[in-house]
């Protein structure tokens, strides 16, 4: 039996459509959901193994994008959201009801990633947003609980989903940060 890594890729992967013009997100509650607007497709589409982001039952892995902030739009029940960890760099705003993460905000203007917001794309109700591309903090499943030994089997079977595993982010979002370091610092031109 094949490692389940998430639901969304467990299948065989989705291709995304070049289309895509966006979607509604929606948290798990039968009730009164909330729902948040994205316009426009998401980028850097990828698994994630971190323990910060909330991921469906069963998951080893979280699945998240980013859109820029101004795509982004609570449409219903904002009142239900709330800040998972005010201390955490990624302001994850979280469905009071069932626990879904809706979106993720960067407050700090120095942050390199300040302007994106992060989302869960599995959440989307319609079809089409960009397919997962790789794999991000892959030992990081072990402080979640996987075992140390199962490794090599889970980075095989991302490997097989066509996600190559990271333990940091891929290398064009690595490049990213280190081209906004070197230029806070003077290192690279503005």
């Amino acid at each position: 039996m094949a490692i389940a890594i998430h639901p969304a890729v467990d299948g065989g992967m989705q291709a995304g459509s070049p289309d895509f013009q966006g979607g509604t997100l929606t948290c798990k509650c039968r009730d009164a959901q909330v729902t948040v607007s994205i316009k426009g497709n998401v980028a850097f589409n990828h698994v994630c193994g971190c323990t910060k982001c909330w991921k469906p039952e069963g998951a080893l892995f979280s699945m998240v994008s980013v859109t820029p902030r101004d795509n982004l739009s609570v449409t219903a029940n904002a009142q239900k959201l709330k800040v998972v960890d005010a201390s955490a760099a990624i302001q994850r705003y979280a469905c009071s009801g069932c626990g879904v993460h809706l979106y993720g905000r960067i407050e700090n203007k120095n942050h390199p990633f300040y302007g994106f917001d992060f989302v869960h794309s599995e959440l989307f109700k319609e079809r089409g947003s960009a397919q997962p591309e790789f794999a991000a903090f892959v030992s990081s499943i072990i402080e979640s609980g996987a075992k140390p030994e199962q490794m090599g089997a889970v980075r095989a079977r991302l490997k097989e989903l066509g996600l190559e595993p990271y333990d940091c982010l891929s290398p064009a979002l690595m490049d990213l940060i280190a081209t906004h370091t070197a230029k806070a610092k003077g290192v690279l031109a503005a």
